[in-house]
């Protein structure tokens, strides 16, 4: 009888011990957000700030302006050069007026009219001059004057061809050229500083903290503005070494919270490759149940906005 009743407690105490071992344990972890540090490339004076921290902002608004006087001002100097080294460049480029070339074409008509008027007067003296009527130095006279009137045609002729095509050699033009680029460089350079002195978000999110006040000088390349998008909330929970070679990415749990009133399911896509917790050199089987796996889990998008950073949750495999 006394054996019996042993066996029957070993029996009652297997059972409870039975009942109380969970079928489906759970590990813990909290939700990890991964915020966006909003700041602009160029130091100034904060002019204003659009947001307030615990607002939630639509992507592409406007969250906060640096004063850009500074660069607006160097952006009209900019401009002002860009159109110096264009009308250069189109003086260079461009022909005479043709009031200008109209003047060498009537000097041109009075060249021809002058020589060909040398040229008949030299055949006349020849003509007179084998008959005996004109010395020999007055046949001289009528060649230099032809000769001369040729010139002035021919310097003539190349003063239009030259006011006819453009005024500038092709180095002169080509510098000229080289200037407009530079310039327009200049001015693409200061617009896209005044256009980052406007500082936008990327994307839908809640903002987090603000860290300067609207007059206060900011860096270049200080955050001003910390923004958690929507879809930068993850879980993050540690599971035991033996469990490490069950979990692969993509496999799918189950989370839960204090006051979560519906499970969060979620997917894990990261599992550290490294222990948490670094055991003793020697590892005796006590020391192996220390090591800890950090484990990351992304959740589906419509319980996203449910999660806030720091909730501890509780979670299960499935």
């Amino acid at each position: 009888m006394r054996q019996a009743h042993l066996i029957a407690i070993l029996l009652t105490t297997s059972i409870l011990s039975s009942c109380n071992k969970p079928s489906n344990p759970y590990y813990l972890g909290y939700v990890e957000g991964e915020y966006l540090y909003l700041a602009a490339p160029i130091s100034g004076y904060l002019k204003s700030l659009k947001v307030m921290r615990g607002t939630h902002v639509e992507a592409k608004s406007t969250v906060f302006l640096i004063d850009d006087e500074f660069e607006e001002q160097s952006l009209a100097e900019m401009k002002a050069r860009e159109n110096s080294a264009q009308e250069r460049l189109h003086n260079l480029s461009d022909a005479r007026r043709p009031q200008e070339i109209a003047t060498v074409e009537a000097q041109l008509k009075s060249a021809e009219a002058a020589y060909l008027l040398s040229e008949s007067q030299l055949k006349s003296q020849e003509a007179l001059a084998i008959k005996g009527y004109v010395s020999e130095l007055g046949l001289d006279a009528a060649r230099a004057t032809k000769a001369r009137d040729a010139a002035n045609l021919e310097a003539t002729r190349q003063q239009l061809e030259m006011y006819r095509n453009t005024l500038g050699r092709q180095a002169e033009v080509s510098g000229a050229q080289a200037d407009v680029n530079a310039a327009k460089a200049l001015v693409a350079q200061k617009r896209w500083q005044m256009e980052n002195k406007k500082v936008i978000v990327p994307v839908a999110g809640e903002i987090s903290d603000t860290y300067f006040q609207a007059g206060e000088w900011v860096p270049a390349g200080q955050p001003v503005v910390s923004l958690l998008p929507d879809d930068k909330r993850r879980l993050r929970f540690f599971v035991p070494e033996t469990l490490l070679s069950s979990l692969s990415n993509g496999q799918k749990i189950e989370a839960s919270c204090d006051g979560c009133t519906s499970p969060i399911e979620a997917t894990i896509n990261f599992i550290s490759s490294q222990a948490e917790y670094t055991p003793p050199v020697i590892y005796s089987q006590g020391s192996r149940e220390k090591l800890v796996f950090r484990v990351e889990a992304t959740p589906v998008s419509q319980e996203v906005m449910r999660l806030r950073p720091g909730l501890p949750v509780e979670v299960r495999l499935k």
